[in-house]
């Protein structure tokens, strides 16, 4: 389970970025054994950090980066932000490390304006969640998701279809079309898909099949709907060029076993209960 220290470290961040700017440091994706798993993150400020992604010299070395980003001019009012830039370090002797993996770290230049952006990335520690339907089920799951320890990423194609006042642990998105929305998830994210028609379905389900063969950091992706349903997908799937044990990696029916109620609220319990099973013990 998330716990209170990653809410602490994500208001300590904030409060600071509006004083000074900062380098955020995010493990984008990783590779064998790491200390620490994709969407951890640590704030780099001059002369102060927030978060780690591990320690040992693999932090040490990306402190040293994003003090050096500190140190070059910022951008011009009227230019774009930096982009971002992705760095791959290899955990061997040559860094001084023996956990033999690798960590994709992201290092983006921050600042104030961006603190209303990152305090919805970050989601004060919950664990990213990418909803992709805004129908009788999905606003029921909001209410379940609620008191649970998830930010949520609330997705559809159509206008109208969310509340004028979400919860404060969702942001609320349009995206037409909708899949495009899959490239661009936390890392780590849970996915749960549950548009208002099944070509849709099928096309946020082939995105995130497509991320994890890429990225492979997605730990649940989650269709809503029968075995019939799923039976159908799976073989336009294939047709598409997806092997088998890709396709075992959708979970489908979703929800925990044993709980047959048809009803929105029933279902989004037995999701959210699914949810928490994926974070393991706390």
């Amino acid at each position: 389970m998330v716990s209170s220290s990653a809410s602490r470290h994500t208001a300590d961040f904030l409060a600071r970025l509006a004083k000074q700017p900062a380098v955020l440091v995010q493990v984008e994706a990783t590779e064998g054994s790491v200390p620490r798993e994709a969407g951890t993150w640590m704030a780099v400020f001059d002369g102060a950090l927030v978060g780690t992604i591990g320690g040992g010299h693999v932090e040490y070395q990306a402190i040293a980066r994003a003090r050096g980003l500190l140190g070059q001019a910022p951008p011009a009012a009227s230019a774009s932000a930096a982009p971002a830039a992705s760095v791959r370090f290899a955990l061997g002797p040559a860094l001084g490390q023996c956990c033999g993996g690798v960590m994709h770290l992201r290092f983006e230049r921050v600042s104030a304006s961006d603190a209303p952006a990152l305090g919805r990335q970050l989601g004060g520690g919950g664990v990213p969640v990418a909803l992709f339907g805004g129908g009788h089920v999905g606003h029921a799951l909001i209410h379940a998701l609620a008191p649970l320890p998830f930010q949520v990423r609330w997705i559809d194609s159509r206008d109208g279809v969310f509340p004028n006042s979400p919860p404060a642990h969702v942001v609320c998105e349009h995206s037409d079309p909708v899949q495009a929305a899959v490239r661009d998830l936390m890392p780590r994210s849970r996915v749960l898909i549950m548009s208002f028609s099944h070509a849709e379905d099928l096309e946020v389900v082939a995105a995130c099949l497509r991320r994890q063969r890429e990225k492979a950091d997605l730990p649940y992706v989650g269709l809503i709907g029968s075995k019939t349903k799923w039976a159908t997908f799976r073989h336009r799937l294939e047709a598409r060029g997806f092997l088998p044990a890709e396709l075992a990696r959708i979970t489908c029916p979703i929800g925990i076993a044993g709980i047959t109620g048809k009803e929105p609220e029933v279902i989004a319990v037995a999701v959210a209960a699914q949810l928490l099973q994926t974070l393991g013990p706390s």
